[in-house]
């Protein structure tokens, strides 16, 4: 389901994050494509809800700390344990690829934490972007930390889409990788949703299914998956001892 009033309320806030310079009404809808009515209705709305002011009379429309506030309450409830956000920052940094870490969201797997690449070819990623949970190889070290009951409930769910040649396309198929996976330790995956894109992933238990996966474009990382994984391994168990 796609509810466009949500989704404009949170384009307002990606806008002002792009912009960071207050924004006059005529200034928001001609950069949104919003209808000016349309502009007004969302950010009085806002207004009264004390997310938006006007830090000058006259000067545009700016967000009010209050989405901060909001923010960190929400991440300190339940946070992304330091250590492994730590772990991903190290992880970047030694491979020179994009690590994240991942969390079940539904039917997909969303990033919490990225580490971006400096390539200038590289796996753009940001906090809350979202892949299928069975077809990439950080979904699949989610499904791993779940029973067959739950994995078999996220199954019935899934429309199990080709996003390629290499995507599994049925429950039968992700189990066979599951399988495959515990025999070489770690999950893998090629072009199954992005193209072009080799990832490497491995569970991270906790009080919740977290992973952590290093990927990149496949010229740079496809070879290299067995050893990207040993250095993923190393510093996992690391974390554990």
């Amino acid at each position: 389901m796609y509810v466009k009033q949500a989704a404009n309320v949170l384009e307002l806030l990606e806008y002002f994050a792009r912009r960071q310079t207050p924004a006059r009404l005529a200034e928001i809808a001609d950069d949104l494509g919003w209808p000016r009515s349309s502009t007004f209705n969302i950010v009085s709305t806002v207004v009264e809800k004390g997310f938006l002011y006007e830090p000058q009379v006259r000067s545009g429309y700016y967000p009010t700390p209050r989405w901060l506030a909001l923010a960190q309450e929400v991440s300190q409830a339940e946070p992304v344990p330091e250590q492994f956000r730590a772990l991903a920052n190290d992880l970047a940094r030694e491979t020179g690829e994009t690590a994240a870490i991942s969390a079940v969201a539904g039917i997909h797997a969303m990033f919490v934490h990225v580490a971006e690449s400096n390539h200038p070819v590289r796996y753009f990623a940001q906090v809350g972007d979202r892949v299928p949970i069975q077809a990439s190889s950080a979904g699949r070290a989610l499904l791993e930390q779940l029973t067959p009951a739950e994995r078999d409930e996220l199954y019935r769910k899934i429309g199990f889409d080709a996003y390629s040649s290499t995507s599994p396309t049925s429950p039968e198929a992700v189990e066979h990788e599951l399988a495959a996976a515990k025999v070489r330790g770690y999950h893998q995956s090629n072009a199954e949703y992005t193209p072009d894109l080799a990832g490497v992933a491995l569970p991270l238990k906790g009080s919740r299914p977290l992973s952590v996966v290093v990927v990149g474009p496949v010229s740079r990382c496809l070879e290299k998956r067995p050893q990207t994984a040993a250095l993923i391994k190393r510093r996992v168990d690391a974390i554990r001892r």
